[in-house]
């Protein structure tokens, strides 16, 4: 065989096997990989909205211009260039913790570690005082959240064969989207559960923000010590054994391996089909991100209040966000994963004319629930079939940078995208625009269509 990490077999020589009963897949959530990815899923959750969204109100609240807070969610760029790194987590040692806990966990823990940090530097800085100091805090978090996931990713591919990594791939999301709910809605109720009554009385009484860094102190604080359901899974959680990566004779051999091969191993596996491929991870979630960086905008020009946008949209979205993605978890292993990859396509565009539905009906809080219920249930149901996808394209010896690739790929066309959609607002309006967001995914069947030929004759992992 020419290549360790890829095995080639016609349809004849490798039969599908018959789908598992609906008692043995739904088991799947029970084993311990995939509880073990439900809590990890959690801990890579957690750091991303403390460094964008509720930092964002934050510096608000304590009276920090919109400019600069719009300049500095550019430390959110940590996570769109991890591939860069990415070799580096795939394959470099870390003494002695690669001793004492393997490659992925040492990693893993080394970035919970540079996490936590960071929120209690971000905790005890007083924006009031300097952005400075919170900003290198902040981007310590943004750094050691994306290492997290880089490191994570290939942990996940790595711990179950590919029929079950759907199951992974959904009890991961579950994690995450509930850490989002903690990181955003909860960090909330700790600061305002911490706020001094009196000062924020007198505050309130004189119009002022009632800015109290003391209760975003105690929020921060609270969300470092929740990194600790990620340290303890870690700790407890068994190596995974993709197979020791071969002996470098040379630092020029080692750096080709670490920096070259990676990449080099994808195309050779897939030839000119990787063109193909890539094209598809990067549109499939096209309309699904071009249309959400209107949609608070949209909201508050319909005139929903920030209490039913909270409710529905971040909470209640995000439940059905977590019943889609175990929904999608669950067909992917008795349809098959391509099957779920085109209902996933389908229902993401099509959700989008709903909100151009919504567009025509006003301030009509039932018609938000239906929307953004049926818009979270396809985006769970979409993740969910693609990141088993994009988990079964990767070469065992190389996952965690070939994923590292293809998840930073998955959004660079369409946030370029996204920063055109406030004038394309602006000239044709809202209905005109999620129309337009829905069309956006046509090409994306076309190449679902195509991609779901080469899996009958390549099969991109070697697994035990």
């Amino acid at each position: 065989m020419d290549n360790p990490g890829h095995m080639s077999a016609s349809p004849a020589e490798t039969p599908t096997p018959p789908s598992p009963p609906w008692r043995d897949a739904l088991k799947v959530y029970l084993e311990p990989a995939t509880l073990r990815m439900l809590a990890l899923g959690f801990s890579a959750g957690l750091p991303l909205l403390l460094v964008l969204g509720t930092l964002s109100f934050r510096l608000r609240e304590a009276g920090i211009d919109r400019t600069t807070i719009g300049y500095l969610s550019w430390v959110g760029l940590a996570y769109g260039f991890k591939w860069v790194w990415a070799p580096l987590v795939d394959r470099m040692p870390l003494p002695p913790l690669t001793t004492l806990l393997g490659r992925r966990r040492g990693w893993l823990l080394l970035a919970q570690c540079m996490v936590v940090a960071g929120l209690a530097g971000m905790a005890v800085n007083d924006p009031r005082h300097g952005l400075t100091p919170l900003v290198w805090c902040a981007l310590l978090v943004a750094f050691g959240s994306a290492t997290q996931d880089i490191a994570l990713d290939a942990f996940r591919i790595e711990s179950a064969e590919p029929r079950k990594q759907a199951a992974l791939a959904a009890a991961y999301q579950t994690g995450y989207r509930l850490a989002m709910i903690w990181a955003g809605a909860g960090v909330l109720w700790v600061a305002a559960w911490a706020e001094v009554a009196p000062a924020a009385a007198a505050a309130a009484a004189t119009g002022a923000a009632a800015y109290q860094n003391g209760a975003w102190k105690t929020a921060y604080l609270v969300m470092a010590a929740s990194m600790a359901i990620g340290v303890v899974t870690v700790l407890l959680s068994p190596e995974p054994v993709p197979g020791a990566p071969p002996k470098a004779r040379s630092a020029a051999e080692w750096l080709r391996n670490v920096l070259v091969e990676p990449f080099a191993d994808f195309i050779r596996r897939y030839k000119w089909q990787a063109v193909l491929i890539l094209s598809l991870i990067a549109i499939y979630r096209i309309s699904d991100v071009v249309m959400g960086i209107m949609a608070n905008p949209f909201y508050v020009d319909m005139g929903f209040t920030k209490d039913e946008v909270a409710s529905v949209s971040k909470i209640y979205g995000v439940i059905m966000t977590l019943v889609g993605a175990f929904v999608g978890g669950v067909l992917s292993m008795r349809l098959g994963v391509m099957r779920v990859l085109m209902m996933g396509a389908v229902l993401s565009a099509a959700s989008n004319l709903l909100f151009a539905w919504l567009a025509t009906r006003g301030h009509d809080l039932t018609a938000l629930i239906a929307v953004v219920s049926a818009d979270n249930l396809a985006g769970g149901i979409a993740s969910a079939a693609f990141i088993a996808y994009l988990s079964s394209l990767t070469n065992i010896s190389y996952s965690a940078t070939q994923y590292a690739l293809f998840s930073s790929l998955m959004l660079l066309l369409p946030k370029f995208l996204a920063g055109y959609s406030g004038a394309f607002v602006d000239a044709y309006g809202y209905s005109s625009f999620f129309v337009g967001t829905a069309l956006l995914g046509a090409p994306v069947l076309v190449l679902v269509a195509l991609a779901s030929r080469l899996t009958a004759t390549a099969s991109p992992q070697e697994r035990r």
